[in-house]
C-alpha cells in the first residue's frame, strides 16, 4: 500500500502538470496571438514558439497570412452616366492583433466593416472616370488611388493592405447591348468615311497618273515626230543623192513604189496602155544603151 508521502506526492506533480500546462502556449510561423486577462488584452505575441502566461490567462490565436477580402459585386454608374457590374477584392494582413480585436473583434466582422468602406470607396472614384478609363490603361491608375486611400484606414483596423484590385467590369445586359449598337454604328460611320478617304486618294492617283500619261504620250508623240522629220529628211538626201547619180534608174524605182500602191489593194483603174503610168510594163526588155 502506498505511504501517504508518495500519494501527496504525485498529486503535487499532477497539480504542477495541469498549472505548468497551463502557463505555456505554442504560436505556429503562421500565427500570432493575443493573450487576454478576465477578456481584457494583455499583451500581443508575434514571434513563434513556446511562450508562457498566467494561468489564469487565456490566449486569442490570429493569422499571421495575407488573407482576402471579397465584398459582393456592386453597379457603379461612371462619369459618362453609364453603369457597370464592379467585382473588386483585397489582400490584407493583421500587423496588430490587439487594434484588430478592439476595432473589428474578428476576422468575419471585419471582412463586413471593410468591404462596405471598400465598395465605397470605389464607387467614389469610378464616379469621376468614364467607361473608356476602365478600358484602357487608367484602369491601373484609378486601383492605385482606390488602394492609396485605404491604407491609412485599414491601419486604423491593426491592418495592412497589401493590394487592391478591380477584377471585373461589366456592363448590365441592357447597357451592354446599347453600347454595342452604339460601338457598331460608330464603326460602320468610320468605315464609310475611310471608304470615301480610300475613294478621294484614288481619284486624286487616278488623275494624277491619266495627267502624266498624257504627257508622257506627248512627250513620246514630239519626239516621233522629230525623229521621223528627221528620218524623211535623211531619206530625201539619200533619194537625192541616189536621183543624182542615175536618173532612170529613180524613176524606174518611183515608179515600183506606185504601182505597189495603187495595185497591192485590189483597186480598179481605167487607164490608156500606152498611159505614162504604164510606161515600164510596155518594155520588154531593159535599154542597154548609156
Amino acid at each position: 500500500m502506498a505511504s501517504p508521502k508518495l500519494i501527496a506526492a504525485g498529486v503535487v506533480l499532477v497539480i504542477a502538470a495541469v498549472v505548468g500546462s497551463m502557463c505555456v502556449f505554442t504560436v505556429r510561423q503562421d500565427q500570432q496571438a493575443l493573450v487576454l486577462q478576465f477578456g481584457n488584452p494583455v499583451h500581443a505575441v508575434s514571434e513563434p514558439g513556446l511562450h508562457f502566461k498566467l494561468p489564469i490567462q487565456n490566449v486569442e490565436y490570429y493569422e499571421r497570412r495575407i488573407l482576402e477580402l471579397d465584398p459582393p459585386v456592386q453597379q457603379v454608374l461612371l462619369s459618362d452616366q453609364k453603369r457597370v457590374n464592379v467585382d473588386s477584392f483585397a489582400r490584407w494582413r493583421i500587423i496588430d492583433p490587439l487594434t484588430f480585436r478592439q476595432r473589428a473583434t474578428n476576422s468575419a466582422n471585419f471582412v463586413q466593416l471593410f468591404g462596405q468602406r471598400l465598395n465605397s470607396v470605389i464607387r467614389g472614384e469610378l464616379a469621376q472616370a468614364p467607361l473608356v478609363a476602365m478600358l484602357s490603361d487608367n484602369r491601373a491608375q484609378i486601383m492605385e488611388k482606390i488602394q492609396a486611400t485605404l491604407v491609412d484606414p485599414a491601419k486604423e483596423f491593426g491592418v495592412e493592405l497589401i493590394d487592391v484590385r478591380i477584377g471585373r467590369t461589366d456592363l448590365p445586359q441592357e447597357t451592354s447591348q446599347a453600347v454595342y449598337n452604339r460601338m457598331r454604328s460608330s464603326r460602320i460611320a468610320e468605315a464609310a468615311q475611310l471608304r470615301a478617304e480610300g475613294e478621294e486618294l484614288k481619284a486624286k492617283i487616278q488623275a494624277e497618273a491619266d495627267r502624266e500619261r498624257i504627257g508622257i504620250i506627248a512627250e513620246a508623240n514630239r519626239q516621233a515626230e522629230v525623229l521621223r522629220g528627221e528620218g524623211d529628211a535623211q531619206r530625201n538626201v539619200i533619194l537625192g543623192k541616189a536621183y543624182g547619180q542615175d536618173a532612170k534608174f529613180f524613176e524606174f524605182y518611183r515608179s515600183l513604189e506606185a504601182y505597189k500602191t495603187a495595185l497591192s489593194n485590189g483597186s480598179t483603174m481605167v487607164l490608156s496602155p500606152d498611159s505614162e503610168f504604164f510606161q515600164y510594163f510596155n518594155q520588154s526588155a531593159p535599154s542597154t544603151s548609156r
